[in-house]
């Protein structure tokens, strides 16, 4: 077993054969023995799971008027009891987490972009930057990177970028949309969770024996450390805490390739244990599949500190993909969001089309629950891995009709070790969303060259600031 020294956070790892690396949970024992325990100073981390073609919420300038599906019908504190009494919203879906959650309303896209409304969300979403072109097309690019770069560029280790992750199906138009080098430098989406956990998990360098013997056999990624486990599991300085979060670590691993291969082609001479959904990842009947998948990889990603910032993209730019709903399959839900059988402004009404958008903001809701559920079933020497950092569920736009971007969306949960409020619904007052991503890069840990809040994240044109009624104090 070697422990592995970075910046601010410390993590142990095993190596087993062909170089194969898990990391694994914080663990109290050996913190205590590192050069610098783990403390209130260390970074912690932020998840952005990102929806498309806005929510299904009412807008004073809405054509018709739509009823409220979407927030909770009072601001103040959140309880269990008051958000399964709005049963009617999308937000009660996560009423188990309501002392985690943080609701923001009054937030607005930082830029009033004319042109395609899904391109000039997508790409300021998590920039506050505009583009460069007179309006904005598929083809256009934000003026800055991207706060998940940011926050991988300043808390990961040396050269490794962001968890950059997409369920989706590709239409070759705003396939990935959120994650920008720098100006004018977006990165693509990671689509398929065999080689996301194949990176994650060390197996990218197999050599072709050990590749073969994970094919033929159907071994675990657990059965290349099976030796270096057991040791560190016979330790007698280990504490029953630290054994049960083991016994967590390596049951989810082996969970997830489980997962993997039950939903696979059966096809042993060319998959293995965890690369079954391969070949079908960018099915678009499989997205939601593909994201609890992706999910289950972001959890094991940040138990073991392999990265600090994650993008999580359901479905392209305007989300076509066809989702179920109590055995029901949808139109597509971009056709939804407009109201008409039609990806533009004419076209024959869909029957209770609202309603069908609240069923799909229910299906993201209950995958943003998905991942509260598997960052709290790690626990650390504070809380839960939730409690470390802070989850976004956002959206490029506001609503269906008319692709508005003010009063966006955010559902944030996890306190960021009590940097931010928990269990409270706010509203912000109708400032730039550049504020809101100030509040969350400060609160994962990212400070100004003079250690100061970062309160100027986004186009230098946009004015600074946090957002006071998020923070704890």
């Amino acid at each position: 077993m070697s422990v592995v020294t970075r910046p601010l956070t410390r993590r142990l790892f095993l190596t087993g054969t062909a170089g194969v690396t898990v990391g694994l949970p914080f663990l109290e024992t050996f913190a205590k023995k590192m050069a610098r325990a783990a403390g209130p100073d260390d970074p912690g981390f932020a998840v952005f799971m990102r929806q498309g073609n806005g929510c299904s919420q009412a807008l004073s300038y809405s054509d018709p008027p739509e009823p409220e599906m979407f927030w909770p019908r009072n601001l103040g504190v959140l309880t269990a009891a008051s958000m399964a009494s709005d049963g009617d919203r999308a937000t009660s879906e996560l009423s188990a987490y309501a002392d985690k959650l943080l609701l923001v309303r009054g937030v607005n896209g930082a830029f009033q972009i004319g042109g395609c409304g899904h391109a000039r969300g997508a790409l300021q979403a998590l920039t506050a930057q505009p583009t460069g072109d007179t309006e904005a097309s598929n083809n256009s690019l934000a003026l800055g990177e991207s706060l998940d770069n940011r926050i991988a560029r300043e808390l990961n280790p040396a050269g490794r970028g962001p968890l950059t992750l997409a369920a989706m199906r590709p239409y070759n138009f705003l396939d990935s949309v959120l994650s920008y080098r720098g100006p004018n430098d977006r990165r693509g989406a990671q689509t398929n969770p065999k080689v996301a956990f194949d990176d994650i998990m060390g197996l990218v360098d197999l050599d072709s024996s050990s590749a073969d013997a994970l094919a033929i056999r159907r071994q675990s990624v657990n059965d290349l450390v099976r030796d270096q486990m057991q040791a560190l599991l016979g330790r007698s300085d280990l504490s029953s805490d630290d054994r049960n979060r083991l016994d967590l670590h390596f049951s989810a691993i082996r969970d997830l390739e489980i997962r993997l291969a039950e939903c696979a082609p059966l096809d042993a001479a060319t998959v293995n244990a965890i690369d079954a959904i391969d070949g079908d990842h960018q099915n678009g009947d499989r997205v939601v599949e593909v994201a609890e998948l992706h999910i289950d990889v972001i959890a094991l990603a940040l138990s073991c500190g392999y990265t600090h910032a994650v993008t999580l993209q359901i479905g392209n730019g305007n989300d076509a993909t066809r989702y179920r709903w109590e055995g029901d399959q949808f139109p597509s839900y971009h056709w939804i969001s407009h109201r008409i059988f039609s990806d533009g402004s004419d076209g024959d009404p869909i029957p209770d089309a609202q309603s069908k958008h609240n069923a799909v903001d229910r299906i993201h809701a209950r995958l943003f629950r998905r991942l509260l559920d598997r960052l709290s079933a790690y626990t650390t020497d504070a809380g839960t891995l939730l409690d470390e950092g802070v989850c976004a569920w956002i959206n490029d736009l506001s609503n269906g009709p008319p692709h508005a971007i003010n009063n966006l969306p955010y559902v944030l949960a996890g306190s960021a070790k009590g940097f931010l409020r928990t269990g409270v619904y706010v509203d912000a007052g109708g400032v730039p969303h550049n504020k809101l991503l100030n509040t969350v890069a400060t609160a994962v840990g990212l400070r100004k060259t003079d250690g100061s809040p970062v309160d100027d994240f986004g186009h230098e044109s946009l004015e600074r600031g946090l957002i006071g009624a998020m923070m704890s104090s």
